[in-house]
C-alpha cells in the first residue's frame, strides 16, 4: 500500500474519477493540495475569482455531462464559490467543490479565513462534508462524486482541513459507496396503461419538455413520442435543444417570454404531459388559472418536485428516458389535425408580430444580431448566455435544434454566469465554435475572466449586446413602474480598448449592415474576439407574461398595421 499525504490523495482521487480539468484559485488553507498537483495529470485554470471556477466549472459539466470540479481555499475563497454553486444547485448540474479549511485544532476559534462553508452551503448543496481526517478524503471524494451525478445531479462540496491535507496514511481508492440506495421501482403497469389511455383521449395535448429530458438522454424517446401522437413540444428555457426547434411540432420556448403560441397552446390543452421539468413560476404564470382544462401527467426523477406547484393528475417517477420506454409500447399514433391547425393559426399572429420581419429603421436591433449570429454560424455553435433580456432574446432567435448547445443560467438567473462558463465549455468540447452572448451588466461582473482566456490560450467569441442599461430591469420599470428609470442605467469601459488590454481582439458595431461581417471576422479570427453592439437602448422581450399574472395574459408586440407602420 502507498502511504500518501492527504494532499497526493485528492489528486489520486480526482484521476480515478476522471477528472482531467479543474478551475480554481489557491490560498493558504489549500496550499498543500496545490502543491501535489504538480505531480498529477490534471489540468488547473487559474481563473481570477473563485465565483469564475464555479461557473467554469458548471459550464464544464453541462456541456461535457460529466461532473465539473472546481477548488478554493477557506473563508473568502469558499465563500466566493456560493453563488455558483447555488447556480448548479438550481439547475441540477453535477459538479464537486473542495475546499481548503484551516486547521482542526482552530476550528470554531475565528481563525484567520475560517468560516463555516458547510454550513453556509448546506442549503444550496445536494450533500456537503467537513473533513477533518485524512484517512477519510479518499471515502469522502468518492462519495461526493457518486453522489453529484447519481440521480437528480448536484453540486456537492468536500471542506478539507490544512492538517489531513499534511497528514499520511495509507491510500486505498474504495471500490463502493456504502449509502442507503434508493430502489428503481419500475412503473406499474396499471399506472401505464392509466397514461396510455389518458394519451388516447386526448384531443388537445402539449409535452412540456425540460431539463430532465437532457439530463437523462431521453431526445430520442421524446422525438418518437411527439411524431407517433402528433403531440406538440414546448421547452423550458433549459430544455432548448432537447427538440429540434425547425421541427414543424416544436412550439419553441414556453412561460414568461416564451412564444405566444406555446402559452396559448398551454393554456388550452386538455392533456399536459410534463417530462422533466418542475412547473416554476416563470414557467406557469398565476397557477389559479394555469392550464385549467388540461389533465397533468408528470415524468420525473425526483419524487419532492411532484405536485410541488402544480397538480399532477397521474405522477410517473423516474428517469425520463426509462419511463418513456415502458410507455411507449403502450401508445398509439393520433392525428390530432384540428389542434395542430389552430395552433399554426396562433403561430401565424406570432409571425405578424415578429420583430424580425421589420426594417429597424436604421436602428441596430437585439434580435437581429442573433438571429445574424444564428445565420453566421448555422445553427451548430454551443451559445453561453448570461441573463436578463439577451438570454432572452438568445433563447427565442438562435434557434438551436440540438442538445448542450445552449448553456445558462436558468433556475437563480445569475448575472456574470456566461464568460466564466464559456471557459469551461470550451474545455468540454475543445473542437466546438463557442459564443457568449452577454448584456453590457452582466459581462462587467465577471469581465476580469478576459485574462484567464489569454492565459490559457482559447478561442471563444463575445457578443455584448450594450444598449446602455441593466436591460431587464429597466423593462420592468418601463412597464411597470412608469419608466422611473432607479439605478438600471449603466455605464461601461471601452469594450474593444478591454478585449485589446487583455491581449483579444475587439470590434465595434453601430449598425445593422455592420454586424454580419464582424461576426465573420470574429469566426475567422484565431484568437478571442469581444463585438460590442451598441444595440437599441429601449428595446424589450416579447411577449411578456407579468409576474404572477394568467399565462395568456401576454403583453405582447403591436403587429405592423395596428401601429400605422
Amino acid at each position: 500500500m502507498a502511504i500518501l499525504t492527504g494532499a497526493q490523495i485528492i489528486w489520486e482521487c480526482l484521476v480515478r474519477e476522471g477528472v482531467e480539468v479543474v478551475f480554481g484559485y489557491p490560498g493558504g488553507t489549500i496550499l498543500p493540495a496545490y502543491d501535489a498537483m504538480l505531480d498529477y495529470p490534471v489540468h488547473h485554470v487559474l481563473t481570477r475569482h473563485e465565483q469564475g471556477a464555479t461557473h467554469a466549472a458548471d459550464g464544464y459539466a453541462r456541456a461535457s455531462g460529466k461532473v465539473g470540479v472546481a477548488i478554493a481555499t477557506s473563508g473568502p475563497g469558499a465563500t466566493n464559490m456560493v453563488t455558483g454553486i447555488a447556480t448548479a444547485m438550481l439547475d441540477s448540474v453535477p459538479m464537486v467543490c473542495i475546499t481548503g479549511q484551516v486547521g482542526s485544532s482552530v476550528l470554531g476559534s475565528d481563525a484567520f479565513q475560517e468560516v463555516d462553508v458547510t454550513g453556509v452551503t448546506l442549503p444550496i448543496t445536494k450533500h456537503n462534508y467537513l473533513v477533518t481526517h485524512v484517512e477519510d478524503i479518499a471515502p469522502t471524494l468518492h462519495e461526493a462524486f457518486y453522489v453529484a451525478r447519481e440521480g437528480r445531479p448536484g453540486p456537492v462540496l468536500v471542506d478539507i482541513t490544512k492538517d489531513a491535507q499534511n497528514a499520511k496514511t495509507e491510500f486505498v481508492y474504495p471500490t463502493q459507496v456504502h449509502l442507503p440506495k434508493r430502489a428503481t421501482k419500475p412503473i406499474p403497469e396499471a399506472q401505464l396503461a392509466r397514461a396510455a389511455d389518458m394519451i388516447a383521449q386526448a384531443k388537445r395535448p402539449v409535452i412540456l419538455a425540460g431539463h430532465g429530458i437532457l439530463l437523462s438522454g431521453a431526445m430520442r424517446q421524446l422525438r418518437e413520442f411527439a411524431e407517433r401522437t402528433q403531440t406538440p413540444v414546448a421547452l423550458t428555457l433549459l430544455g432548448i435543444g432537447v427538440f429540434p426547434r425547425e421541427h414543424p411540432l416544436c412550439l419553441g420556448m414556453m412561460g414568461m417570454h416564451g412564444e405566444a403560441y406555446a402559452n396559448r397552446a398551454v393554456q388550452a390543452a386538455d392533456l399536459l404531459i410534463a417530462v422533466g421539468m418542475r412547473f416554476d413560476d416563470r414557467v406557469t404564470g398565476n397557477l389559479k388559472t394555469y392550464s385549467p382544462l388540461s389533465k397533468k401527467i408528470h415524468i420525473e426523477i425526483d419524487p419532492s418536485e411532484v405536485a410541488k406547484n402544480v397538480h399532477v393528475d397521474l405522477p410517473l417517477i423516474g428517469d425520463a428516458a426509462g419511463v418513456m420506454n415502458q410507455l411507449m409500447p403502450l401508445i398509439h399514433p393520433e392525428p390530432h389535425h384540428d389542434w395542430l391547425e389552430q395552433i399554426d393559426e396562433w403561430r401565424d399572429d406570432t409571425r405578424a408580430r415578429d420583430i424580425i420581419a421589420r426594417d429597424g429603421d436604421g436602428k441596430l436591433l437585439p434580435p437581429q444580431v442573433i438571429r445574424d449570429l444564428w445565420k453566421a454560424t448555422n445553427g451548430d455553435a454551443i451559445v453561453v448566455s448570461d441573463v436578463g433580456q439577451n438570454q432572452m432574446w438568445e433563447a427565442q432567435y438562435y434557434l438551436h435544434s440540438a442538445p448542450r448547445t445552449l448553456i445558462t443560467s436558468g433556475g437563480l438567473g445569475t448575472m456574470g454566469f456566461a464568460l466564466p462558463a464559456a471557459m469551461g465549455v470550451k474545455f468540454a468540447r475543445p473542437d466546438a465554435e463557442v459564443w457568449v452572448v452577454a448584456g453590457d451588466g452582466g459581462f462587467q461582473m465577471t469581465q476580469a475572466e478576459l485574462q484567464t482566456l489569454r492565459q490559457e490560450g482559447l478561442k471563444i467569441n463575445i457578443a455584448i449586446l450594450n444598449n446602455g442599461f441593466l436591460g431587464m430591469v429597466r423593462q420592468w420599470q418601463e412597464f411597470f413602474y412608469k419608466r422611473r428609470y432607479a439605478a438600471t442605467p449603466i455605464t461601461s469601459p471601452d469594450f474593444v480598448k478591454l478585449a485589446e488590454a487583455h491581449g483579444h481582439t475587439g470590434i465595434l458595431v453601430t449598425k445593422q449592415e455592420e454586424v454580419m461581417p464582424a461576426i465573420q471576422a470574429a469566426r475567422e479570427n484565431a484568437g478571442t474576439v469581444v463585438i460590442e453592439f451598441r444595440v437599441e437602448s429601449e428595446e424589450s422581450v416579447y411577449p411578456m407574461v407579468p409576474a404572477g399574472a394568467d399565462l395568456h395574459a401576454m403583453i405582447r408586440r403591436p403587429i405592423l398595421e395596428q401601429i400605422g407602420k
